[in-house]
């Protein structure tokens, strides 16, 4: 039977942005003395609200966070992406456009980033303005799974109907939590043994979603 809705993540899974969000960590904790590489904050923190991501990061150090740490991340995002580009996941568009279903986005990600960085790569076309939920629409973010219920019940569809499509370990935890089918985007950035143990269907290019969803 075919799903009624399909949910996608935005960062790394829509968008190939994560392996660049996690550099940009990986430096600006590096100054903070934490020396985690871009795959262990992509273990740790990747596809967590920033809230829980600052308290993660606040206790490794065993201090607070400082103030500037947080602009400092995204001052060195925002120097990544201009310097290498934003780019979309290869073969997204080809698979969007296979996909008859409908479709929205659930991330942990600010709403202004998530719209603008699908706006900028040609992707917000296949989900519009309204079609976008963020952690910060929720009490609770990934891997809770309030995001995918809220998602579900404003797209109007029941979660064993519904499809996540996720690249992380906590969104992966969120939509099984919700009670939804969960397919594992493995890619470079990061751990597939991870998201299979958390999980997911794993599936490593995004010309093998149609088939996999039909």
């Amino acid at each position: 039977m075919s799903p009624a809705l399909l949910i996608f993540d935005c960062d790394g899974t829509l968008i190939d942005s994560e392996r660049l969000y996690n550099r940009a960590w990986a430096a600006r904790l590096a100054l903070l003395g934490l020396h985690w590489t871009p795959m262990d904050v992509a273990r740790r923190l990747m596809g967590r609200p920033i809230p829980d991501c600052l308290d993660l990061v606040g206790k490794a150090l065993g201090r607070t966070v400082p103030d500037d740490f947080l602009p400092g991340v995204f001052a060195e995002t925002d120097r990544i992406f201009a310097s290498e580009g934003l780019q979309k996941t290869d073969g997204i568009d080809a698979a969007l456009a296979a996909l008859p279903q409908p479709k929205c986005v659930a991330s942990s990600g600010l709403f202004e980033d998530v719209r603008d960085n699908l706006a900028n790569t040609g992707l917000l076309a296949h989900f519009g303005v309204e079609r976008l939920f963020v952690a910060a629409m929720v009490v609770h973010g990934k891997p809770a799974p309030d995001l995918f219920l809220l998602a579900a019940e404003r797209m109007g569809a029941k979660p064993p109907g519904c499809v996540v499509i996720e690249d992380s370990v906590p969104g992966i935890l969120g939509g099984r939590a919700a009670g939804m089918r969960v397919l594992a985007y493995c890619a470079q950035h990061n751990d597939g043994d991870a998201l299979i143990a958390a999980g997911g269907e794993p599936f490593h290019h995004m010309r093998e979603l149609p088939g996999l969803i039909g």
